[in-house]
């Protein structure tokens, strides 16, 4: 934590007071610590005694003594935001957008990671809309933190104590170990779909979105790897600007990318939604109706197969992975995908399984590296899978 310029949000709660034992315990492991508060925090505990500790102002409003306090300033300066306690209140407004307030104001404008420790009574903690506001903060790619079980403030015995101070630094710690596992790493990731041309105004796709891929080539790249994206047609983005992003359309073209660049890497997960058939024959201009009595029959041909050809040129000190969606039989589809296209490990979702493909925010895989080894996991939020999948690529490089 040495050097790491931390933003401590404290909002309204009686869990506030471990925030004074928190900001103490990073600041003796010299991180640089800055502290914004809500009006309803103070009622709790002191701004006095915060910056009493950091150092540093304590920061409440935009507007302070007639001068303006810069949250866009203080959410660029930040290594890591961290919000404890957060109220279910104000989980819900960061889930919504809402800025009336210093602390939301920074938090919409922060560039670095945001770990969220929730603090509300049991009833609170259960509701579907905290549940629903939690699942969405994580779709955006903030950190919640596990909150504790015990005695509440009303008495109830049960979750929703927000993590003690020890337990969020070790959450932190534990985040920056991991952040750069993969540093001096390469990594190749397709995503997205292709299309391929009919003529030029139709053409042959898929409903893939892209989330899955960029989610997984931004959890690298978070981790210190060099990450190159092959991106098909897809209105998506990587957040994280060190990620080189090569625009592709077609299948061909999305070959001749990877080949280009997977060589050079440490290996390549394969989550693009690649065509298996294109057009045989393109028309240079628009096939009209009037031209056709009847059916129109368009004949396909295979594309050519990327996963596979990057299996036969792998060595063995590259990773390869695949992804394989499926309707049915599908365990014994994507074993015999794993051994014919020569992966270390392939992804298995089916479209069988609710909250799993195309334009969802969730997934539901299974990690497959054999028959006889294969880990299931529950529905989670393609953030949280492309984390389960990269933990899977940083065993592979362990001692190498």
């Amino acid at each position: 934590m040495q050097k790491i310029k931390i933003l401590l949000g404290i909002t309204g709660s009686i869990a506030a007071y471990k925030a004074a034992f928190l900001c103490r315990a990073f600041i003796k492991e010299e991180a640089d610590v800055k502290v914004i508060m809500t009006h309803s925090a103070g009622q709790f505990i002191s701004p006095l005694t915060f910056s009493t500790l950091s150092k540093h102002p304590v920061y409440i409003d935009i507007m302070d003594n007639n001068s303006w306090n810069n949250h866009v300033e203080l959410g660029l300066w930040a290594d890591a935001m961290i919000i404890a306690p957060a109220t279910a209140n104000t989980i819900a407004r960061m889930a919504n957008g809402i800025s009336d307030n210093m602390l939301l104001a920074c938090y919409l404008s922060a560039k670095c990671p945001v770990f969220i420790a929730p603090a509300m009574d049991l009833d609170m903690w259960k509701h579907p809309s905290t549940k629903r506001n939690l699942e969405t903060l994580t779709e955006y790619g903030n950190h919640i933190i596990p909150v504790g079980h015990g005695e509440l403030a009303s008495g109830l015995v049960g979750d929703g104590r927000m993590a003690e101070p020890i337990d969020i630094q070790r959450f932190l710690k534990k985040h920056y170990e991991a952040k750069l596992s993969l540093t001096g790493k390469h990594f190749l990731i397709t995503a997205g779909p292709t299309i391929e041309a009919i003529d030029p105004v139709r053409f042959m796709g898929n409903r893939s979105t892209g989330k899955m891929g960029i989610s997984i080539a931004e959890n690298l790249a978070m981790k210190g790897a060099k990450v190159d994206l092959v991106l098909g047609p897809t209105n998506l983005r990587p957040s994280i600007q060190s990620i080189e992003v090569h625009h592709v359309q077609s299948a061909e073209d999305m070959y001749n990318v990877s080949h280009k660049i997977f060589k050079k890497t440490d290996g390549a997960i394969l989550a693009a939604a690649v065509a298996d058939y294109k057009p045989k024959k393109y028309s240079d201009k628009k096939i009209k109706k009037k031209d056709h009595t009847g059916h129109l029959n368009l004949e396909l041909e295979r594309t050519e197969d990327i996963a596979a050809s990057l299996g036969k040129i792998k060595t063995k000190d590259q990773i390869l992975v695949g992804f394989a969606l499926e309707t049915n039989d599908e365990k014994v589809n994507a074993l015999s995908k794993l051994t014919r296209k020569n992966f270390d490990f392939i992804v298995l979702n089916s479209l069988q399984d609710l909250g799993a493909g195309f334009g969802e925010g969730t997934n539901k895989v299974t990690i497959i590296y054999s028959k006889d080894k294969a880990l299931e996991f529950d529905v989670k939020s393609k953030s949280e899978v492309a984390d389960d999948i990269v933990k899977e690529i940083v065993g592979f490089f362990v001692g190498s």
